[in-house]
């Protein structure tokens, strides 16, 4: 199953990063964050990428072009010459395709549409966001349905604070967002090839295609408590960093897996 990561956005709030390097290119320890992700989809068994990008796009070619195994691999140093143990992206591919530096996620979507072609189903991710979601449940959970998607939705993991009122405007409840029942969009996707026919020239996929499907109750969602992260702020890079910094971070499947 192919897999369309939309790497193209600005990344604006992470102005400490934003000057110089995509949001998906942030590093979470010494890789970037989508190269985090892709291990996920490839714990699973997909190694089909399709990268939908933008915003310095060369940035992420260039990364994989002089892509260095041996930063993440075990290898043996023999006379000069480096053996690797192990390596990443070997049985990978990745198609790499230019879709506006300001097309929304539908427009991205729309722009590889050709790369997906003969594809039942397929899978997509806003590539800034980690987790340990059960991917194989969601896809089985697609494939027994007669849903055109599922999304992953998750509580929300900022700081803030869900206020309830009276009906005199007096606070009566104070508790943080993650106790208070809401759930967010967690940027984990699997479609089936019927998507392209809810989505329009123009149109943002998570809003009028998804309302399309929600009002045909045809949109599945897949409430995840176990971890997730976005990447929305430094803050949140700094919180990633410090997991994978302390050994075992808990989006890391594969390592889960050996």
């Amino acid at each position: 199953m192919k897999v369309v990561l939309f790497c193209g956005g600005r990344g604006m709030r992470m102005r400490e990063f934003s000057g110089s390097i995509p949001k998906p290119m942030v590093p979470v320890g010494p890789r970037p964050v989508m190269w985090h992700l892709m291990r996920y989809y490839a714990h699973f068994g997909h190694t089909d990428f399709v990268l939908a990008l933008g915003y310095q796009g060369d940035v992420i070619k260039r990364y994989f072009l002089d892509y260095e195994e041996w930063r993440s691999n075990d290898f043996v140093l023999r006379n000069g010459k480096l053996e690797l143990l192990a390596t990443d992206l070997d049985d990978w591919t990745i198609t790499f395709v230019d879709t506006g530096l300001d097309a929304n996620i539908g427009e991205r979507l729309l722009a590889v549409r050709e790369h997906l072609d003969g594809e039942e189903m397929f899978c997509a991710n806003y590539a800034d966001g980690l987790s340990d979601a059960p991917l194989d449940v969601m896809i089985d959970r697609l494939t027994t349905s007669d849903a055109a998607g599922i999304f992953l939705c998750v509580p929300p993991s900022q700081s803030f604070h869900v206020v309830t009122l009276d009906e005199r405007d007096r606070a009566v409840e104070l508790r943080p967002a993650a106790e208070a029942g809401i759930l967010v969009n967690g940027g984990y996707f699997v479609f089936r090839r019927e998507i392209w026919n809810h989505l329009r020239p123009g149109e943002e996929l998570v809003l009028e295609p998804f309302r399309r499907l929600m009002a045909q109750r045809r949109l599945l969602a897949h409430r995840h408590d176990g971890f997730w992260m976005g990447m929305d702020t430094f803050k949140d890079r700094q919180a990633l960093d410090e997991l994978h910094q302390a050994g075992n971070p808990p989006w890391a499947v594969w390592e889960r897996s050996r």
